[in-house]
């Protein structure tokens, strides 16, 4: 075994290398960019180096520069995570080529699987089924356009080369086929460096399930079971469970086998994602392999007990896999959901920013939380915002749902936007619940999950979160008149008692844009709380550590709550709602468009193109320029008709957030 590895990469998946690594007792060594000198990966391994600037170019895809410090810090083996240089097999055999072990599949397999095209054609020859389209070296438009009336629409464009759902367009007739194809291969080549793509027909309403595999250097292939992807938003998975509640014992055996035979095809070793898709019929066509560890194996670890990470180091050392497939154990259901910095209501636009507040649950034999953050850290624009990843584990699916419901409520992110209650929608949904949701459901049913109704007008959870406020203020003042000098006075005490009658408060919160007011009489739990004619008789009221009970017009009530200073949260077990008490309320302005002749950056990125030059006249909703940031772009469009006066900014361009990038003209 290795006495000491290099981690050459960031964030959630750099962590939970260190963590199986020292378990093992294992040095680590971690790398960071500029943006990362402070990041957890960085302060958790034994030591950390810099390797260069904030874009993943200027550091983390500088491979010789991480060779030179793995030779510098005496590291045995490169341990690449996913994404980077985890599926570059140039990277592969400069890692060899320094008398360093790769922690991954040899370079030739990976090249083999590098092109989705020349992956489709081998797994064709070796009898894996594979869905028709167009592999081919020639990339011309018009090769691709008459290939594409070929097959047929609607059809899939794929980039060739990596993974992660970037570089992926459907298109449903020729008239857009061009435009998708230009903006395809434009996010591949800033994404992986080529701009190679393939066409294959679409399936309508396909499930995704993917294999894990195994390899070693001694000839043994096996899989540890399967996951379902299918709950999708524009290719990117958003929630995975294993095992699949769609697959039959047949066809789960079947693709097992499948997913086997794609491994021995290429001769892999280490681990391994083969992804295939599933029409509603049970058809099943092979996709791509993964050469890499996948973001959502945590799913595949709480079902059969095995740390995949340590098995990756003992290939990667030499040994031979610790099980045969007879004996890879399968217990319970588990699911996983990614909680982002990103606002669905928006688009789902990423956002960056300090974690001012970030609570989630605490780990148990029931629930797992991969991070790479902490409360107090900065989500950077420079790479993916994942926050977290949140796995759930019982004995059956319908338990572990329940499991993750109670996870997601116990979750708190302050600072950038979250899509927590976009996940709390997602696994109440009967498409998930019912376990039917196909890949293409979310974005044909996107409304379902989003923009739902406004949690301020349920009056239970108003007057709960209420309730939490004004005994958490009666708190305050009790603690503020013991170190007074009169602690027993009831002028000190000032909790809203009067001799003869109940002293009437107002109270005022904020709740998004919104100015909620409220007037309230009573103390000690005891209240009658009034919004306009709307009036609650609250008895008994207790706060436990996170938990409020209370009887609400004499029906008992228990909500999770969370009180910090400025903001109170409850949860009712399915709504949420955050109030902000109005004294400490601070309204964040600044930075809004001065009106509709001007058309600004969402957010700090890199304009891609620009679809306008001075003098053109422009219709409302008419795209005028493509903004790339975290890892997308972002269509920026007229918000009226008019004239382009003037642009502000040039193609390869870094721009601020709120700057100005186009003025029209009337």
């Amino acid at each position: 075994m290795f006495d000491t590895i290099l981690i050459a990469n960031r964030g959630e998946i750099a962590c939970r290398v260190i963590r199986t690594a020292r378990r093992l007792g294992i040095r680590t060594v971690a790398v960071y960019s500029e943006a990362d000198a402070d990041a957890q990966h960085a302060r958790l391994a034994d030591e950390a180096w810099p390797i260069g600037g904030a874009r993943p170019a200027e550091s983390y895809l500088r491979g010789e520069v991480i060779l030179e410090v793995a030779a510098r810090s005496g590291a045995q083996a490169i341990h690449p995570g996913y994404g980077f240089l985890s599926e570059n097999a140039d990277f592969a055999d400069a890692v060899e080529a320094a008398g360093l072990v790769f922690i991954g599949p040899k370079a030739a397999s990976m090249r083999r699987m590098g092109s989705k095209a020349g992956a489709k054609e081998l797994m064709q020859a070796a009898g894996v089924p594979v869905v028709p389209g167009y592999t081919g070296e020639d990339q011309s438009h018009a090769t691709l356009s008459r290939e594409a009336a070929r097959i047929g629409f609607p059809l899939m464009i794929k980039a060739a080369h990596g993974g992660g759902g970037k570089g992926m367009r459907i298109v449903r007739s020729l008239d857009e086929f061009l435009s998708n194809l230009e903006s395809c291969q434009r996010e591949a080549a800033n994404a992986f460096g080529r701009d190679r793509v393939l066409l294959e027909r679409y399936i309508q309403s396909p499930r995704h399930i993917e294999i894990q595999v195994f390899g070693d250097a001694h000839g043994n292939a096996i899989h540890l079971n399967e996951r379902e992807c299918s709950a999708q938003r524009r290719y990117q998975k958003v929630l995975e469970e294993a095992p699949s509640p769609f697959l039959t014992p047949a066809l789960r055996t079947a693709m097992g086998e499948a997913a086997v035979l794609a491994a021995r095809a290429i001769d892999y070793a280490n681990a391994g994602t083969v992804e295939f898709i599933v029409d509603p019929d049970g058809a099943f066509y092979f996709m791509e392999i993964n050469t890499r560890l996948q973001v959502e194996h945590p799913v595949t670890e709480m079902t059969t007990g095995l740390d995949l990470v340590e098995w990756q180091l003992r290939v990667a050392a030499g040994e031979p896999l610790p099980l045969a497939q007879d004996a890879v154990p399968r217990h319970g259901h588990a699911i996983e959901v990614r909680l982002y910095a990103e606002d669905p209501d928006a688009g789902f636009l990423p956002g960056s920013g300090r974690l001012q507040r970030l609570d989630l649950p605490a780990p148990s034999d029931h629930v797992r939380v991969d991070a790479g953050v902490v409360e107090g850290d900065t989500v950077t624009i420079f790479y993916d915002p994942m926050i977290a990843k949140l796995i759930v584990h019982d004995i059956d699916r319908p338990r572990a749902l329940a499991r993750l419901r109670e996870a997601l409520a116990q979750c708190v992110i302050e600072g950038p936007k979250s899509n927590i209650g976009f996940l709390e929608a997602l696994v109440r949904h009967p498409a998930v619940v019912e376990g039917r949701i196909d890949t293409g459901y979310l974005d044909r049913h996107l409304d379902e999950f989003v923009g739902g109704a406004d949690a301020s007008d349920d009056p239970t959870l108003l007057f709960a979160a209420a309730t939490a406020a004004l005994l958490q203020q009666e708190r305050t003042q009790r603690d503020a008149a013991a170190a007074s000098t009169e602690p027993g006075s009831p002028w000190a005490i000032a909790d809203g008692w009067r001799l003869g009658h109940a002293g009437q408060r107002p109270l005022a919160f904020q709740h998004r844009d919104a100015r909620i007011e409220l007037l309230a009489q009573g103390h000690d739990g005891r209240y009658r709380i009034a919004r306009g004619s709307h009036v609650v008789d609250i008895e008994g009221a207790r706060l436990s550590g996170d938990a409020l009970s209370l009887r609400m017009d004499h029906r008992g009530l228990r909500v999770h709550v969370s009180l910090q200073p400025g903001r109170v949260d409850v949860h009712d077990g399915e709504r949420r709602l955050t109030l902000r008490p109005l004294a400490m309320y601070r309204h964040e302005g600044a930075g809004q468009a001065e009106g509709d002749d001007r058309v600004r950056a969402p957010m700090p990125g890199r304009v891609v193109a620009l679809r306008v030059a001075a003098g053109d006249r422009v219709e409302q909703g008419q795209e005028l320029a493509v903004l790339e940031a975290m890892k997308m772009e972002l269509a920026l469009k007229a918000p009226r008709d008019g004239t382009v006066g003037e642009l502000r900014a040039a193609v390869g361009e870094f721009v601020e957030a709120d700057s100005v990038l186009v003025v029209l003209e009337d």
